[in-house]
């Protein structure tokens, strides 16, 4: 992987300089955080990331690679995702492909070689935030400061109907889909519903 300098601009004026990886671009977001060690794919494809840049705490990221199964939806909704060390070697019988190539794919811009535990204390101590990933350090103004996710629910809600089946359903529940996750579908099925 090809060292690009990029920096991630924090609007309380911190900046910390890392590495691309993945999509091409900068972006603004709010910036949070997931502590998860497993399940990257998920908080990627998550509807709740939609305007997110998620700061991912577990130091090593990507190595069991991408299975597309493990989508949350039909894509990616965080904005960036920062990582302390990405992994170009992945190994799992699943494994459809690695993460920077998903990144790519998906058009999602990644940040590797920071300090994530720095910014998840940062933001635990301050609160969520905005940033943004540019190719130098950025300067916010006010407007920047007042930045909002706007149109959440009509940019990742599913206006379709569609039906989850289960041959032995002894209820059928209709389900509102305003960013709902694939696998909430999946457990009303596995629980006996339609």
């Amino acid at each position: 992987m090809e060292k690009k300098k990029v920096y991630l601009t924090l609007e309380n004026g911190n900046v910390f300089q890392g590495y691309r990886f993945g999509g091409a671009g900068n972006v603004s977001g709010e910036l949070v955080f997931s502590t998860g060690m497993v399940g990257y794919v998920e908080t990627l494809t998550d509807p709740e990331s939609y305007g997110k840049i998620v700061v991912q705490t577990f130091p090593l990221v990507g190595n069991y690679g991408v299975a597309r199964s493990d989508m949350e939806s039909k894509k990616v909704w965080a904005s960036a995702f920062i990582v302390r060390e990405v992994c170009d070697a992945p190994s799992n019988f699943r494994m459809e492909e690695d993460l920077e190539t998903f990144m790519k794919e998906e058009n999602v811009v990644g940040v590797y070689g920071v300090d994530t535990r720095q910014l998840t204390k940062i933001l635990r101590e301050e609160g969520a935030m905005n940033a943004r990933v540019s190719d130098k350090p950025y300067v916010f103004t006010e407007e920047d400061k007042a930045y909002k996710v706007t149109n959440a629910v009509a940019s990742v809600c599913n206006p379709e109907a569609k039906i989850y089946e289960n041959e032995n359903a002894k209820y059928t529940v209709a389900f509102w889909d305003f960013g709902a996750k694939r696998s909430s579908f999946d457990e009303l099925v596995a629980a006996g519903f339609r």
